[in-house]
């Protein structure tokens, strides 16, 4: 076991890839952050205001159920978190994630995917989430 992990949400199957290499390349354990109920294409639509996700996204209180498998995080000292860019910031479904662990005293280094936007205020909206973690800044991977 790494002491390394790689922790990701990917709604379309792009941050999967992503998060694939990175585990790789920096030999850490691989675990998908899985919301209870799955992204449909019409929860994705960002141009219907009333899709799941733009609702979500209004509401920066909104914190979406988990699903999947437990995580064992205490082994674990660097923890990457990655997701796709959703309005500027992460999806709320991954405070959820953080918010289920507690990561005092690791480092966080998140990461996005972005089909054009900029990685935007992600860290901000993270670090209430997890409060006793270093974050790093965070950054894009293609």
């Amino acid at each position: 076991m790494s002491n390394k992990l790689v922790a990701y949400f990917s709604a379309s199957g792009v941050t999967k890839a992503a998060a694939t290499r990175l585990a790789e390349k920096e030999g850490a354990d691989l675990y998908e952050i899985v919301p209870q109920e799955l992204y449909t294409d019409a929860d994705l639509n960002w141009r219907d205001r009333q899709s799941r996700s733009s609702i979500e996204m209004k509401d920066p209180s909104s914190r979406p159920a988990l699903g999947g498998d437990e995580l064992d995080i205490a082994p674990y000292d660097e923890v990457f978190v990655g997701f796709p860019i959703w309005w500027g910031v992460a999806p709320h479904v991954v405070n959820t994630f953080l918010e289920a662990y507690d990561f005092t005293g690791k480092t966080i280094r998140p990461f996005a995917t972005s089909g054009g936007s900029g990685y935007g205020t992600s860290n901000d909206s993270l670090k209430a989430s997890a409060p006793g973690a270093k974050f790093e800044e965070g950054f894009i991977l293609k």
